[in-house]
């Protein structure tokens, strides 16, 4: 992928942490866990994309095998805040990283036009 598209899913990154509260880290990744770039200073981004890529797949399998469609994202709460995953298209993925802070719905309001701009981003 070229520098400037590299830079401009960066950017991606940094505003969904700028228009959301609690959101901590994020990362963009293939869907077969190789990072292609984050914005995430305490966690392992290279980790982080790919437990994200499994958590992707797996939502994916429950999603076709119980005939509920496409997956847009999967949900994780743990006791100290959420974990997001979203499909960007069918070979990428969002991961968002939030505290316990986090409102849910202001992230998808946000995470959902993003996912189609990096989705644009990554294709080109």
């Amino acid at each position: 992928m070229r520098r400037m598209n590299i830079e401009s899913v960066l950017t991606e990154l940094m505003t969904l942490r700028e228009q959301v509260a609690g959101v901590t880290n994020s990362a963009v990744a293939s869907v077969d866990g190789l990072l292609v770039t984050h914005d995430a200073s305490d966690v392992r981004p290279e980790v982080l994309a790919a437990m994200a890529a499994v958590a992707l797949g797996l939502g994916k399998s429950t999603g076709a095998e119980v005939g509920m469609g496409e997956l847009r994202e999967v949900i994780t709460r743990c006791a100290g805040g959420h974990i997001v995953v979203y499909a960007v298209g069918q070979t990428n993925l969002l991961v968002v990283l939030g505290d316990e802070g986090l409102d849910i719905n202001r992230l998808h309001l946000y995470s959902r036009p993003a996912v189609t701009r990096l989705g644009e981003l990554l294709a080109a």
